[in-house]
């Protein structure tokens, strides 16, 4: 077989339709677009959103809520994702988004949460800790650094 000799499937490839072309197309005169108004111009319709001039839905919700600018984002991580690291060990923003238990580290910051529990000593390295998961590390005989945000 040879590149020239591809081709698509019988039946996978329909010819476009030519409107316009006179009446024995079936799609002449008016061009399967009805009889003058908006949607038969060339450009017409309306844009996303258009009501037909009553007021559009996006405008008559009232507007909620705010998002802060100084809010820190945190990707979370439960203490039973680190079972799968070895005693020992160094676990650090980096090193989680290398084992995929969070995406882009780099521009969110990472808490430990407690759920779950720590059988053997490491040492975390997170931007914020919770009370419980910090209890558990340091009860394993594990070491927390706390990174700046």
């Amino acid at each position: 077989m040879r590149l020239e000799d591809l081709r698509p499937a019988p039946g996978a490839v329909k010819p476009r339709k030519r409107v316009g072309r006179g009446p024995g197309s079936g799609q002449g005169k008016t061009a399967g677009k009805g009889h003058k108004g908006q949607k038969a111009r060339s450009g017409g319709g309306t844009r996303p959103g258009f009501e037909g001039g009553q007021m559009p839905l996006h405008r008559r919700v009232p507007k909620r809520g705010f998002t802060p600018r100084e809010r820190t984002e945190y990707a979370v991580v439960n203490l039973k994702a680190f079972a799968g690291f070895p005693a020992g060990d160094v676990v650090d923003p980096d090193r989680l988004v290398s084992a995929r238990l969070t995406k882009n580290a780099e521009r969110r910051a990472v808490k430990i949460l407690g759920k779950g529990e720590l059988s053997h000593p490491l040492t975390v390295k997170a931007h914020a800790v919770s009370a419980s998961a910090r209890q558990k590390i340091e009860a394993a005989g594990g070491t927390i650094e706390v990174l700046p945000v």
